[in-house]
């Protein structure tokens, strides 16, 4: 499925220090942005509310993991490496640095209810995306955000760059794909980087832009305006 043709576009958990305060309150207008601004390709324009809240009884997506420092490009411990995270838990942990990510549940979980559509349910079950793990978590609004804990980037960047092109926010092992626009730029200041195999897609002055792990695929602190 092409990822335009999603429910939304988003889409990697490094040791920043401690995790932060859960919920920076996605309705929030304005806010520190190092990206270009503005939703993601394709995605969904709407506002998101206050929230910070977390999953009741504990985790339902299971482990835990500590956040782990890592690279993104050979650049262990040099600042702007990618953020890394063994699980879709932990996922869930570190966007709450940054954004509400409440009621964390497990993909299958997530799509037997009625809740709004979340990215990756038929992504997931393809091997070629090379998707370990993947939960829902809801953000201030109780719009879904995809969290994908990926076993092999390469692999999962070649299968969004044959699916056309990608638009997710990712880091060394994981992506994620939030629906709500205001969810989207509270996530702009945080070390995840934007995705995109686009032939045609250019990252203006100013910003960093550093080649993806295949052919034809970049990653980038400039997130298109929509």
């Amino acid at each position: 499925m092409n990822v335009r043709r999603s429910v939304a576009l988003g889409a990697a958990v490094v040791a920043l220090g401690a995790l932060g305060a859960c919920g920076s309150g996605d309705g929030e207008e304005g806010g520190p942005s190092r990206k270009g601004g503005g939703a993601l390709p394709g995605g969904v324009g709407a506002q998101g509310g206050a929230g910070g809240d977390t999953p009741e009884g504990g985790d339902p997506l299971g482990g835990g993991g500590a956040l782990a420092g890592s690279d993104g490009d050979g650049t262990a411990g040099q600042p702007g490496a990618l953020p890394r995270a063994g699980n879709t838990a932990s996922i869930a942990a570190y966007l709450n640095s940054y954004v509400s990510c409440g009621s964390a549940t497990p993909g299958p979980q997530y799509d037997a209810s009625e809740a709004p559509a979340a990215w990756g349910r038929e992504e997931a079950a393809d091997e070629s995306w090379a998707i370990a793990q993947r939960g829902v978590c809801r953000d201030g609004n109780g719009r879904p955000i995809a969290l994908l804990a990926v076993d092999d980037m390469k692999k999962f960047q070649t299968a969004a760059r044959r699916d056309g092109g990608g638009g997710f926010l990712v880091g060394q092992d994981f992506a994620v794909v939030p629906v709500g626009d205001s969810t989207i730029r509270r996530l702009e200041p945080s070390p995840l980087m934007f995705l995109n195999c686009e032939p045609d897609f250019t990252v203006p002055d100013g910003y960093t832009k550093q080649p993806g792990r295949v052919d034809g695929c970049v990653v980038t602190d400039y997130l298109p305006a929509d």
